[in-house]
């Protein structure tokens, strides 16, 4: 199983972002990153015959990046964070495989800015993950 706080700690390691937090924070720094569990989430994979016939699940994820008062600046950092995870090859989380992750959208979705006036662009994805013994 993965966790947010899992997803929130490899993002870390993609060197984009100052901060990072997961789930609600009201008091955002710039350019801090944040994880949350998209509302769209799957049913269930269960397979015919029972949930542990599966062997692996789907994590859906979704990646706020709440940046600076500067758009282009904002655009660049989506930018250079939605490379780092579409390159991303070989990934383990917490001890568990991501064989893929599979980007929902063609770039860094533009949100526009929150009540401070910081921009703000979102990257919805997928992780794909082995399910242990």
């Amino acid at each position: 199983m993965i966790l947010l706080k899992d997803v929130k700690d490899w993002l870390k390691t993609l060197e984009v972002g100052e901060h990072f937090y997961m789930g609600k924070l009201d008091a955002k720094q710039k350019k801090s990153i944040g994880v949350y569990q998209r509302k769209n989430s799957y049913e269930p994979r269960i397979c015919i015959g029972g949930y542990d016939l599966a062997s692996y699940d789907v994590k859906p994820i979704s990646i706020l990046v709440h940046w600076n008062l500067d758009a282009d600046e904002t655009e660049q950092a989506a930018w250079e964070l939605f490379e780092a995870i579409k390159n991303s090859n070989n990934v383990t989380i917490n001890n568990v495989q991501i064989p893929f992750i599979r980007l929902l959208n063609a770039e860094p979705i533009d949100v526009g800015t929150d009540d401070n006036g910081v921009y703000e662009r979102v990257i919805e994805l997928d992780m794909y993950y082995t399910k242990g013994e």
